[in-house]
């Protein structure tokens, strides 16, 4: 009994204290040797976004695939936007990711799309709510390349249960962009020609760039490898263009919302600014109202 009365008050204290928490601190820009060390993590998530033929051809162990098709999708004649929230909700939970779990996304970086292919899934998945989400550096080619382990075995997820919900804060609407002019700081990460108005797509309907924007673009980004440049760099070339107050609101934009993903996951995700969006409507939207002001052959 004496024993007893001696243990009962640690017990009580014991349960009283905060659980520590196990969750894994998943780096943002993610190495290949981080994820050959961890990747058999029950806990983490490996998402392969390349063509389903490249992923059975050969992947990192443990992936599942999902290629980026999946991920952005044509809305109101509009490419590359987020899936209706239902959707997502589905596509995330699909597999086997809730808000909770770690995600690694791989994909290739033959070309600057292939690069932002892998940022603007990580985006779509932070904007679905996931809390921790990175991207594989130098991507599947890297891995290759460095002779990581590949497997053909088709990876499988149960459906998650936990939750999923959308982080607003990370997307722009065209009203809202409007709204701002002038009160932001708006961000073309299109190449110069394309800033600067004498260079456009066919699907975007007018030369130019959204007034009072400054060019900073995702090309930039990456190394002739397709990896990330050293973060001394990064934040070097942010804080010569948007400036160092991380929590000045930051709107980036493209053509439709797809390569200015790279710049809002370096801002948001590695350089922590706080309060950065993705225009995902972007110049397609933006050029295509007549009444929307547009800048060209100029600089400021």
């Amino acid at each position: 009994m004496k024993l007893w009365k001696r243990i009962l008050p640690i017990l009580v204290l014991a349960l009283a204290l905060p659980a520590v928490s196990s969750a894994l601190d998943l780096p943002r820009i993610v190495s290949a040797d981080w994820l050959e060390k961890n990747g058999s993590d029950p806990a983490i998530r490996i998402v392969d976004i390349r063509k389903p033929e490249e992923y059975k051809a050969g992947h990192v162990p443990n992936a599942i695939n999902l290629f980026y098709g999946s991920w952005a999708v044509t809305r109101e004649k509009l490419d590359n936007q987020l899936p209706e929230d239902e959707d997502l909700a589905d596509l995330v939970k699909s597999a086997g990711i809730d808000k909770a779990t770690p995600v690694v996304v791989v994909g290739k970086v033959d070309t600057t799309t292939d690069q932002v292919n892998s940022t603007r899934v990580a985006w779509t998945l932070r904007y679905a709510g996931v809390a921790q989400v990175g991207v594989l550096d130098g991507g599947f080619n890297k891995w290759s390349a460095d002779k990581k382990p590949v497997s053909t075995d088709a990876g499988k997820a149960e459906a998650a249960k936990g939750k999923v919900s959308p982080n607003r804060p990370f997307l722009a609407s065209k009203a809202d962009v409007a709204a701002k002019l002038g009160k932001v700081i708006l961000v073309d990460t299109r190449l110069p020609e394309f800033f600067f108005g004498i260079a456009k797509i066919p699907i975007v309907a007018r030369e130019g760039r959204i007034p009072q924007s400054v060019n900073l673009p995702s090309a930039w980004i990456y190394t002739k490898e397709g990896a990330f440049k050293t973060r001394e760099d990064l934040e070097a070339m942010a804080a010569g263009v948007v400036g160092k107050d991380k929590t000045a609101e930051i709107i980036t934009y493209c053509d439709t919302g797809r390569v200015c993903s790279g710049w809002w996951f370096v801002l948001s995700e590695v350089l922590e600014y706080r309060n950065v969006k993705v225009y995902d409507g972007s110049v397609q939207e933006w050029a295509a109202d007549a009444n929307a002001p547009m800048i060209k052959y100029s600089w400021k």
